[in-house]
């Protein structure tokens, strides 16, 4: 098993190393912010306009939820334990300036979320009980065409449906459950039950009860925990001029960092701030597209506009605010302190009163909870690429079971194997942006020709 594991993670660390796929997201990113000529920066008010204020479109359109529940579920699967985790992660290796290094991939990867939703609703398709299914296995397949774009169709559909058992489901069922139980003591086969029954009641329904759950549900936990962020900034305010210079200077410096770690160069800043950005917002994976394909809307350029303000939400705000917490008391600097305890350590410090721990406990679980439901979308979508819509049920029961598996069972392993199998998704689906950036940029002129874009029902 040791030798098997260590396989696994040479090859994951090939994969998401700074010669494969971590260049190549930024790349792709910056690529298409050029081409649309920085569309993120030009339309993010109108885009949240349309994501929070008007919801939804007029009309009998076609889809399956507003604009907004198609956000909140891509949210729902976006901001999980990698919020809290990773952030401290990135920090704790690569030093403050990780940060500097987080938002330039969430603001080029804005752009490739915009693409990614674009091209899922344009080559979405009707399923055989009348739902849309999109995304990149849809837009690689009837995109691309050819043999290349069907053999990667079916690529990302494979690895998809493996991550969604994995990075999806087990990891997040797992850290959930553990920290239960560090926290309360509560044990990881309750919590595991719990977390399953829970997981078949919602996601039996399909994306329009996930729609409903996290459409309510998300907004809340995010407020909350920006809240209590908040709350560790006001006590710390005096330091935050220092963090945030910090955060610059180091960007491009490098800093020791917390663990016993002698030195963090400069390619460690930039190395974990990138990946753990692409590993909190998805953006260049291909995920966000299925969700976004489900919207009620036959707009393409709309549903992608609200689709790249998760990005934004995810990684200019919740990583943001989890950071400077973590900076400003010092959280990073200190020994044996990694993962969520350095986030809850550093919560304490302004919360008091055992908060900190709390308000990480229930955070890690909440986001779990909607980062499982969120990914269960995801892999059924795959799997009906596959197999059809006589997968689906099968795959929903499945998935609620694996969840208790995931809650009581070790798993470095499948921690490994989600690296890679998330990897294996994000290729294909890069392949098919490059090549198909004619299209979103001739979409997003086309729609933006019109006088009247901003103002049409």
């Amino acid at each position: 098993m040791d030798q098997f594991l260590a396989v696994l993670t040479a090859i994951s660390s090939f994969i998401w190393g700074p010669f494969l796929l971590i260049p190549l997201l930024l790349l792709t990113g910056l690529y298409l912010t050029i081409r649309l000529r920085g569309i993120q920066f030009r339309v993010l008010g109108h885009a949240f306009w349309l994501a929070f204020i008007k919801r939804s479109e007029k009309g009998d359109v076609p889809g399956d939820v507003s604009h907004y529940q198609a956000l909140a579920t891509a949210l729902a699967a976006t901001i999980g334990v990698g919020n809290i985790a990773g952030v401290a992660t990135a920090i704790g290796i690569g030093g403050p300036g990780a940060l500097f290094w987080m938002w330039m991939t969430g603001l080029v990867g804005m752009a490739t979320k915009y693409s990614e939703a674009l091209l899922g609703v344009k080559y979405r398709v009707t399923d055989a009980k009348g739902e849309q299914s999109g995304g990149p296995m849809y837009y690689l397949t009837n995109g691309v065409g050819g043999t290349l774009g069907r053999t990667l169709g079916i690529a990302f559909a494979i690895f998809g449906a493996v991550a969604s058992f994995g990075i999806g489901n087990m990891v997040q069922a797992n850290t959930a459950a553990h920290q239960l139980q560090d926290t309360w003591g509560i044990s990881p086969t309750l919590s595991g039950l719990v977390l399953a029954i829970g997981t078949a009641v919602v996601i039996i329904g399909g994306i329009k009860s996930i729609g409903r759950f996290a459409a309510g549900v998300v907004p809340v936990m995010i407020v909350l925990y920006i809240i209590s962020n908040v709350a560790v900034l006001v006590v710390f305010a005096d330091r935050l001029p220092d963090a945030i210079t910090l955060i610059f200077t180091d960007a491009f410096s490098g800093s020791a960092a917390a663990g016993g770690f002698l030195g963090s160069s400069i390619i460690l800043a930039v190395q974990m701030g990138v990946a753990r950005g692409i590993f909190s917002n998805e953006s260049g994976l291909g995920t966000g597209a299925i969700a976004a394909a489900a919207a009620k809307t036959d707009k393409p350029v709309r549903q992608a506009m609200v689709s790249m303000t998760q990005t934004f939400l995810d990684t200019l705000v919740m990583v943001t605010f989890t950071a400077l917490a973590i900076i400003v008391t010092g959280a990073w600097t200190q020994e044996g302190l990694k993962g969520a305890p350095m986030t809850a350590w550093a919560l304490e410090q302004g919360l008091g009163g055992g908060w900190g721990i709390y308000t990480v406990t229930i955070g890690v679980l909440v986001y779990a909870f909607t980062t499982i439901l969120g990914w269960s979308y995801y892999g059924e979508r795959c799997m009906e690429r596959l197999m059809g819509r006589v997968a689906v049920m099968p795959y929903r029961l499945i998935f609620s079971v694996v969840v208790f598996v995931g809650a009581v069972t070790s798993l470095e392993v499948v921690w490994t194997f989600s690296d890679i199998a998330n990897g294996l998704m994000a290729l294909p689906n890069l392949i098919g942006l490059l090549l198909l950036s004619g299209v979103v940029v001739k979409e997003t002129r086309d729609y933006m020709s019109r006088k009247n874009w901003k103002t049409e029902d």
